[in-house]
């Protein structure tokens, strides 16, 4: 099991690209079709990997193995997901400092951002459907739409950290469910 959990998040964290929340819908997949927790017990975790500091793929992947194989579960699962970006970022940047200048690469760069945005785009909506039993017709829909653009408005436009809108969206969740 500690080898599964290892290659699972190795894998994932080679494809990781455009951050945690690109790859959400991937582990979830992975996981549930290993039978290791159910859609509704990976929404839990990943609503907890949410509200603790760092990214949101490794928080989620401890707290994945940590629910399969408790704390060596959770480590070997943790050095999995980052393996692959510690050692890509350490060879992209002895490869970018020689290369900066070179516009295909800078022009690389910016051909990520859609892809990228696209993929975050997905885990949101995937995550969103998953939320709601399948269904947008429903009074837990509205109420998730309301606390997903209140929140949207609250950073955006009224600048308030991220992590108060966290907590009030937590409290919202309390009141409307």
């Amino acid at each position: 099991m500690l080898g599964e959990l290892f290659v699972l998040f190795l894998k994932v964290g080679l494809i990781s690209f455009g951050g945690g929340y690109a790859v959400i819908a991937l582990i979830q997949r992975e996981i549930t079709e290993k039978g290791w927790v159910t859609a509704g017990q990976f929404q839990e975790l990943v609503a907890l990997a949410g509200m603790a500091p760092g990214s949101i793929a490794t928080n989620t992947a401890t707290l994945i193995g940590y629910s399969q194989m408790g704390v060596i579960g959770g480590i070997v699962s943790t050095i999995g997901i980052i393996l692959p970006s510690l050692l890509i970022v350490i060879l992209f940047t002895a490869f970018f400092l020689r290369m900066k200048s070179n516009t295909w690469v800078r022009s690389s760069f910016y051909g990520l951002r859609p892809i990228i945005t696209g993929l975050i785009i997905y885990a949101a909506i995937h995550f969103g459907i998953g939320s709601t039993n399948g269904s947008w017709v429903s009074w837990s829909a509205a109420g998730m739409i309301l606390i997903c653009a209140a929140s949207l408005i609250a950073v955006l436009k009224y600048k308030i950290h991220p992590f108060a809108v966290i907590l009030l969206s937590a409290v919202g969740g309390i009141v409307l469910f």
